[in-house]
């Protein structure tokens, strides 16, 4: 070999490491940056978690007994308790970046934990002040100034242990939570392949089984590719302007609702599922075809009892790209479902998805780029799972080696 030719190819070669190399490290840099971002507030009180915020005003009764439970040796030094209401109090930072103080212990003797409802005035046993809640104001009798979030625990706590009483204590759950727009977002998912899937597999088992070799079918190809490449804003106008009203007129919607989101991502995602398929039976060997048919299956029968099966794995496949073109699918959903971040889910509602809620949480200001991320980790913990279970059952159902 000519040292021109040995040149040339160390070229090509080089050219192929590096362009590797770089697509490695790109990746490896956003998931780093992702996990640096968000690891530290991902737990499984923010999977389970309401995002809205419950608020309560309790109040105390008149003959109360105060507590006379100790410190606990458990509690670090960063914890401020009070004797008197045998309650433990910390600092903290909230998921959206705020100051906080979040109750760390409530003893058993405490009168917290029998406490009425302010706004009602009645009493209620399970009125109580929880482990986990944020305390965000306690007001006092007597003209004495309340102790606010932005004053610390140590300062709440000081103040708790030199009154008898108080006037009432305001908190509220932690909130912030990712429950509804993870339901959301498998509603959705599980809607749209109900709705896409099929025909996408059927419209590909016409075109490559089916459908004569002519110029009709070769332009439906065509279409089918160019739609792939159409931004998914105009199909979220098009959810908007079809999909919206239709689900208003046919269903208890009175508004963009999870139903239209489904149908719009459907739209978007058929052609992939159509192309994906359709080359997953291009490459089952015409031999397959051939002995069917020489066994005296007919035509139909071969297509759906040795193509289809054979074809399985590319079918999967082809919804795994579907699954991920939903969950990570954003532009599009903003007009058909909505960005209304619920914790009460209904398929005539809106609501919105895991996607979704990390542009809401980029549009603020400042942008939450920490709980953005976190959000980011569950939306690859979520396609990871799903990709591993598709990989299972597509290795079960398959019945033809490949």
């Amino acid at each position: 070999m000519s040292n021109r030719r040995v040149i040339i190819d160390r070229i090509y070669q080089g050219i192929t490491y590096l362009a590797a190399l770089f697509a490695v490290l790109a990746l490896s840099m956003i998931v780093y940056f992702v996990f640096s971002k968000g690891f530290k507030l991902l737990n499984f009180d923010l999977i389970i978690n309401d995002y809205n915020a419950q608020f309560y005003n309790g109040g105390v009764l008149d003959d109360i007994e105060h507590s006379n439970t100790p410190k606990p040796s458990h509690l670090g030094s960063d914890v401020y308790y009070s004797y008197k209401w045998g309650l433990g109090l910390v600092d903290d930072i909230d998921r959206e970046g705020n100051a906080v103080i979040i109750v760390e212990f409530v003893a058993d003797d405490s009168p917290l934990l029998e406490m009425y409802d302010k706004n009602t005035e009645t009493f209620e046993s399970e009125f109580s002040l929880e482990k986990g809640e944020l305390v965000s104001k306690v007001s006092y009798f007597d003209g004495k100034a309340s102790s606010l979030t932005r004053t610390g625990a140590k300062a709440m706590i000081d103040d708790l242990e030199s009154v008898e009483t108080f006037r009432e204590i305001v908190y509220t759950s932690l909130g912030g939570g990712i429950r509804g727009s993870l339901i959301t977002t498998f509603l959705v998912i599980g809607i749209t392949l109900i709705i896409a899937l099929p025909i996408g597999i059927f419209s590909a088992i016409y075109l490559n089984e089916f459908a004569p070799k002519n110029k009709i079918t070769s332009i439906m190809r065509s279409l089918i590719e160019t739609l792939t490449g159409v931004p998914s804003i105009i199909f979220g106008l098009m959810g908007l302007a079809v999909f919206v009203p239709l689900t208003i007129r046919f269903s208890p919607a009175t508004s963009a609702n999870i139903i239209s989101g489904s149908l719009t991502l459907s739209v978007i995602l058929m052609p992939v599922i159509i192309r994906s398929t359709e080359e997953s039976l291009k490459i089952v060997p015409d031999a397959l075809r051939n002995a069917s048919l020489a066994l005296g299956a007919n035509h139909t029968q071969t297509t759906f009892k040795v193509v289809l099966p054979s074809a399985l794995p590319g079918i999967m496949t082809g919804a795994i790209l579907a699954v991920g073109r939903i969950i990570g699918e954003s532009a599009a959903l903003i007009f058909a479902i909505g960005t209304a971040i619920k914790d009460d889910i209904s398929i005539f509602g809106k609501s919105t998805t895991l996607s979704v809620h990390i542009w809401s949480m980029m549009k603020d200001e400042p942008a939450n780029i920490e709980l953005a991320s976190t959000i980011a980790i569950v939306i690859l913990i979520v396609v990871l799972a799903l990709n591993i279970i598709v990989k299972l059952v597509s290795k079960k159902l398959v019945k033809f080696p490949q």
